[in-house]
């Protein structure tokens, strides 16, 4: 019976035994259940006392009151500390210090205001506070025609696959050290059994990298990622775009004459990149395809396709897991799938990619560049030169 009894239950059962017993009982009652001979003998006393509402085990009003009544001025001057800039001092000695809990804490005691760590804890949540970490969402300064570039990139997307066109989003996701170096995220494993990797991850010069370029088309969820060994140049972005186009996309569509790509606006595909529009033009001419290339505003990286239907995927299957060797990647990429039927090729690239090769004007004249009557430093087309 004793486990089912509440704390005011167990009180008076035990005092009642006591008093049973007579002499000694509650010393002998004490040793038998557990109970303190105090709180056997406040039973005593409340077995005297006019029994308790309904549903209440203590009497209304009493335990210490709660600190937030005894000190009506502590909250303020805990949420003085976890926001000086907004809320209290700019000059508070936790400006520049960690805000933990223990920290707050000492301050409040130091204050005046006597608490534990725990209380702390306990006021932060109810006031609205939880641990959080940063989230990137402030882009910087917005270049005027940030929405209307998005409108217009919407609106000729739609065109494209309305017309059954080919429509990509490239870019090249973030350089991967390769080797025995920790890799963001958690994956199942036996209970204190994690995959060990280097205490230290501050890699020489000589340490091999991967350069994933991805290649996600829009009108069939798939995506095909390059992944290269040398460097992330424009050569490179447009060899990644001709191995898709020759593994996939002429055989998905066989009677495409133009290719429309969505691409940011820096990197190995940015706007001001004559080596990208030269090679560009090399693709043009060897596909006879018209590529038609619109640009995502400065700073608005993370809105391209590419970025959160293929890289997002391939970030959360391979979390964990160190990418020791190319090989690692190359599987881990390539066996990523979603839900919504998302496929992905992958292929190795170990071609070389100099960095630093200037195009010439001349070179740069050959370029059969048209660009749009809407920002034409973002929106343009290049045709093969056998088109007239």
């Amino acid at each position: 019976m004793w486990p089912h009894l509440d704390e005011r239950a167990r009180r008076l059962f035990a005092a009642s035994e006591a008093r049973e017993v007579g002499r000694g009982g509650v010393s002998l009652v004490s040793r038998a259940c557990g109970l303190s001979r105090v709180t056997i003998t406040k039973g005593l006393r409340e077995l005297d006392e006019p029994p308790l509402p309904a549903g209440r085990i203590r009497r209304p009003g009493a335990g210490r009151p709660r600190v937030e009544v005894s000190d009506p001025e502590l909250p303020g001057c805990l949420e003085a500390l976890v926001e000086p800039l907004s809320r209290g001092d700019p000059e508070s000695p936790l400006r520049w210090t960690s805000k933990g809990t223990r920290a707050l804490a000492g301050e409040l005691t130091a204050a005046g205001h006597p608490i534990s760590h725990d209380k702390v804890g306990h006021l932060l949540k109810g006031m609205g506070y939880s641990l959080q970490s940063t989230r990137k969402t402030v882009e910087g300064a917005q270049h005027a025609d940030r929405d209307a570039q998005f409108r217009f990139i919407n609106e000729e997307v739609r065109k494209a696959l309305r017309a059954k066109r080919p429509v990509i989003s490239v870019d090249t996701k973030k350089k991967e050290l390769i080797g025995n170096y920790e890799n963001e995220g958690r994956t199942w494993r036996r209970a204190k059994e994690p995959e060990r990797v280097g205490v230290h991850d501050f890699p020489t010069p000589d340490v091999p990298r991967a350069y994933p370029y991805g290649i996600y088309d829009l009108a069939h969820n798939t995506g095909f990622v390059n992944i290269g060994t040398d460097h992330d140049t424009g050569a490179f972005a447009v060899a990644s775009i001709r191995g898709w186009w020759r593994a996939e996309g002429r055989h998905l569509y066989p009677r495409a004459r133009s290719l429309l790509i969505t691409a940011d606006g820096g990197g190995s595909n940015g706007y001001r990149l004559k080596l990208w529009k030269l090679k560009l033009q090399e693709l043009a001419d060897e596909t006879d395809l018209t590529i038609r290339v619109c640009h995502f505003p400065p700073g608005t990286s993370k809105w391209n396709k590419v970025e959160h239907r293929l890289f997002s995927f391939i970030s959360t299957n391979w979390r964990g897991e160190p990418l020791r060797d190319y090989e690692t990647i190359v599987q881990l990429v390539a066996n990523t799938t979603t839900v919504k039927g998302l496929k992905v090729t992958c292929r190795l690239d170990r071609r070389r990619y100099p960095v630093g090769l200037k195009v010439s004007d001349k070179a740069f004249a050959t370029v059969r560049l048209y660009p749009d009557a809407f920002h034409g430093e973002w929106n343009y087309a290049i045709r093969p030169h056998a088109f007239t």
